[in-house]
């Protein structure tokens, strides 16, 4: 066993590429490692410190070469060290020998340390290996293990001095080679201290010139740290003294408008309660001064009542004697005329007409016992065998005409009508047939709502019979039915040229001369015309016309002619003046809320009345002209302006679309919004206005006026004897059939809205069927 390991120890060393050992580091190494192993075995010295130190020395194991080895980690701590290299030499404490797989793993080391390592550092450890390493048993033939035997005992002798010959030879040889070794050796470790004092300088240098910059770095790092931190406290100081002067001026701001509302308040508390003052004072006094002039007029009212009742009762029996006379007379004029239109009656019948005069009476008998249908079938039998009797058509025409009342036909009618005209245009018509039947077609084309074309009947008919007067004054009536005032007061000056005391005449022209505001002028006309007692005069729009005409010149005379219209039955009473009315309708002057069942559209005016006054306000600003002059000639002076959002039942154009607000509060209020006897509008009056005595046109409506804008004093209403005022966001509810006045006499424009409702007491048939106004 001993013999074999010189031979294994050259085999090593032919394998590491001739690696050249000198004699003396050899016997170096061999204590060295003896040495060791008697260090490890026997523990004479701390080899894990010797290890540690090991790993300090400069020339220890690179990065580099670690990585390479790491993969030899016998121990799994991640790395190859000292006690991997124990395990692999089988050196530790544990004992062992090194195994085949050991042997081949350190033989990778030796390579890798080779290529990384100087020659003698290589050497060493491969002649430590060589000396460490137990012999690696070889498998041989058995047959040649004996052949071996055999030759080893008969050359051993003779083998001994040749072998030591040539150990001492090669020793020399290899001393020669140690000695050129070392001195190469030398210079190459001088080059190495060199290089590595160099490098050790340049990495100092390095080190310095990293420090130092680290240093600025770090300096740099501390002045802006410091700057910062300098600038973040002077921005803290800076937002805190913000915050601390902004909370003071707040708490200044908040403490001097808390004494600023405290002195408003009590200010206002001052002003409140002297206003309180004076108006408890002014309410107090206006209170006096009212009920003294209650006192006052009450007693004016009833020694003028005591007059008036004295002089109506004295004019009353005036005139129920001057009726009593007039109807006297009357009657015989009537009598007179019955017995001159029977001594005289309408030549109808030409010779011709004559000869069939008993076929065209058997016809005529079948129409006035109320059969028109056969009347109708007899007439037109006539007319097909008599085309040129004018009488024939007349009756067919006479006949169609009872027949479209039965039958309530415009078609008919219509056809009536083309006959008539048929009637009048045949040759050998009598003067009397021809008056007759173009009357009754002017009568039946106003039925049917054609004024011009009746218009132009009539027309036609004055200019035949031009000395006819009761034609001329039915054609004045049909220049106003189309709205020709003009036209009409001409036919009427003509007739009262040739007839000055016709009364038709007469109450007409004086209406007309009332509606251009000819107001003196106008009322001798009416007056005379009335008491004319003419066929046509009896009217209740003269008496009214009449008796306002009287009020507006002071004259009190007016009520006498109101009293007479109520007689006549054309008024309720002498208050309640309208002329289209429904019968059985409570009537009364003024109504409360409760009276009328409209509690809901009534809440809902006074709840909203700020918003409806502004959108009215907002209106009134804009130069638009949206607010129109009251044209029913109703003022005795000032300024009245309306602006109208519904009448008739329908709105007024695009209205609503300058207050919607107002009109969408209303929409749901059909007894207002479908009220088709009234309106719903703004109304404006300027100070100094008044309004006279006057009355709506029916009894069908109640009007409510909303306050917006009104001034403390100075505006009131008067219906019949109770006069009223007008409070902001408050409704008056009154019927305006009944007389009433206003007064404007502020400093200031008052503005109202008017609320136009249906009577309470009509039946939704009648509020659907009455025809607008």
């Amino acid at each position: 066993m001993g013999g074999s390991r010189p031979g294994r120890t050259r085999s090593v060393l032919v394998g590491f590429s001739g690696t050249k050992i000198f004699t003396w580091f050899m016997v170096l190494a061999l204590l060295g490692v003896w040495s060791s192993v008697a260090v490890v075995w026997l523990d004479l010295v701390d080899y894990d410190n010797v290890i540690a130190r090991a790993k300090e020395f400069p020339l220890n194991f690179s990065e580099v070469l670690q990585g390479k080895l790491s993969a030899y980690d016998a121990d799994g701590d991640g790395d190859f060290d000292v006690e991997d290299a124990k395990v692999l030499l089988g050196l530790t404490k544990e004992g062992g020998e090194i195994t085949n797989e050991n042997a081949d793993s350190l033989e990778e080391i030796f390579g890798i340390l080779a290529e990384e390592g100087s020659d003698w550092f290589h050497g060493f450890f491969t002649f430590l290996y060589d000396v460490i390493s137990p012999p690696v048993e070889k498998v041989e033939d058995p047959e040649s293990e004996t052949a071996e035997e055999e030759g080893d005992a008969g050359t051993s002798q003779n083998g001994a001095g040749r072998l030591e010959k040539e150990q001492l030879e090669q020793l020399e040889r290899e001393e020669k080679e140690r000695e050129a070794e070392e001195k190469a050796e030398k210079e190459q470790l001088e080059k190495e201290k060199l290089e590595k004092e160099r490098i050790e300088k340049e990495k100092a240098e390095l080190e310095r010139m990293e420090k130092e910059r680290l240093e600025k770095d770090q300096a740099a790092k501390e002045k802006a740290e410091k700057e910062r931190l300098q600038k973040e406290r002077v921005a803290k100081e800076k937002a805190e003294k913000e915050r601390i002067e902004k909370e003071r001026v707040a708490k200044e701001k908040a403490e001097k408008e808390r004494i600023e509302k405290e002195r408003v308040a009590k200010e206002k508390a001052e002003k409140e309660r002297i206003e309180k003052e004076r108006v408890a004072k002014e309410k107090a006094e206006n209170e006096r001064i009212e009920k003294e002039r209650v006192a006052k007029e009450k007693a004016e009212k009833e020694r003028i009542e005591k007059e008036r009742v004295a002089k109506e009762k004295a004019e009353k029996e005036r005139i129920e004697k001057e009726r009593v006379s007039k109807e006297k007379a009357e009657k015989e004029r009537v009598e007179k005329e019955r017995v001159a239109k029977e001594k005289k009656k309408p030549k109808l019948l030409n010779a011709f007409e004559k000869t069939i005069k008993a076929e065209i009476d058997a016809a005529e008998k079948l129409r006035k016992k109320g059969k028109v249908e056969e009347a109708v079938r007899a007439f037109d039998t006539l007319v097909q065998q008599y085309p040129q009797s004018p009488r024939c058509r007349y009756g067919k025409a006479l006949a169609e005409d009872d027949l479209a009342e039965k039958m309530r036909s415009n078609d008919m009618l219509q056809k009536a009508l083309s006959t008539y005209k048929e009637a009048s245009e045949l040759p050998n018509a009598m003067p009397d047939l021809i008056k007759a039947t173009l009357k009754k077609r002017a009568e039946r084309q106003q039925f049917l709502g054609r004024m011009r074309g009746a218009l132009a009947t009539l027309e036609k008919l004055v200019q035949i019979f031009s000395e006819d007067v009761a034609l001329k004054n039915d054609l004045g009536v049909a220049h106003l039915l189309i709205g020709d005032n003009k036209s009409a007061k001409r036919v009427y000056e003509e007739v009262l040229a040739i007839a000055p005391s016709n009364g038709f005449a007469k109450v007409h022209y004086g209406f007309i001369l009332k509606s251009e505001n000819k107001i003196a002028e106008s009322i001798p006309f009416l007056r005379d015309g009335l008491e004319s007692g003419d066929p046509g005069t009896d009217d209740g729009r003269f008496y009214f016309h009449l008796g306002d005409a009287l009020q507006r010149m002071g004259d009190d005379s007016a009520y006498k002619w109101y009293e007479r219209g109520h007689q006549r039955g054309h008024f309720a009473s002498v208050w309640q003046r309208s002329l289209y009315n429904v019968d059985g309708l409570k009537a009364q002057p003024w109504w409360t809320p409760k009276d009328t069942g409209y509690m809901d559209l009534i809440k809902t005016l006074e709840r909203n009345w700020r918003t409806i006054r502004d959108e009215a306000l907002s209106v009134m600003d804009k130069t638009t002209g949206l607010f129109v002059p009251e044209e029913e000639n109703l003022r005795e002076k000032g300024e009245w302006g309306q602006f109208t959002l519904w009448q008739q039942g329908k709105k007024a154009g695009e209205s609503c679309h300058s207050v919607p607000k107002t009109c969408g509060l209303l929409e749901r209020y059909t007894e207002a919004t479908g009220c088709k006897r009234g309106q719903i509008k703004f109304s404006v009056m300027q100070p100094g206005t008044h309004v006279w005595p006057h009355t709506g046109p029916t009894n069908c409506r109640l009007r409510m006026h909303l306050g917006l804008v009104i001034p403390k004093t100075g505006c009131k209403i008067r219906c019949t004897n109770d006069t009223r005022a007008w409070e902001e966001g408050k409704v008056l509810i009154f019927d305006d059939s009944f007389e009433h006045e206003v007064w404007q006499d502020a400093d200031s424009y008052r503005l109202i809205f008017i609320v136009d409702v249906w009577h309470p007491e009509l039946t939704q048939y009648q509020r659907q069927t009455l025809s607008p106004i």
